[in-house]
């Protein structure tokens, strides 16, 4: 084995105390979602946090129930946190280069409700179809 099999990876930066910052925003969020019903988000890049920051994020949110995968202009994932209402929202284009990371304190993200339009669409494909059983 040489020196050029041996696999480095670079982290650069450790935790800069923004992670905390961000968790005491989600907080407020979420109080904010319980007490008036307002939703919120966090948008992530625009942060200075550093990968560690953003894993110290992952850790201290956890993983809840539910994972959504959306492929529309690249791939989306939102993922319940353990705490119902704050969702952690990415969005890859069609690379699958990160273009967008958010934190969504809400009861349903934006991302998933059918738009009216859609809806309307799928109930005349279902008289369609059930018009075909006849």
């Amino acid at each position: 084995m040489s020196l050029g099999d041996i696999p480095i990876q670079l982290e650069v930066g450790g935790l800069t105390g923004s992670a905390p910052a961000v968790l005491r925003e989600i907080a407020y969020l979420l109080e904010r979602l319980t007490r008036y019903g307002e939703a919120g988000s966090i948008d992530l890049h625009g942060l200075p946090l550093s990968p560690a920051d953003r894993r110290w994020l992952l850790d201290q949110l956890g993983r809840g129930e539910i994972e959504i995968a959306l492929e529309i202009g690249g791939g989306s994932r939102i993922v319940e946190t353990a705490y119902p209402g704050v969702w952690w929202v990415a969005h890859d284009n069609e690379q699958g280069v990160r273009t967008s990371e958010f934190i969504e304190v809400t009861l349903i993200p934006d991302l998933v409700p059918a738009h009216p339009d859609d809806v309307e669409s799928g109930l005349k494909n279902l008289k369609s179809r059930i018009s075909d059983l006849s």
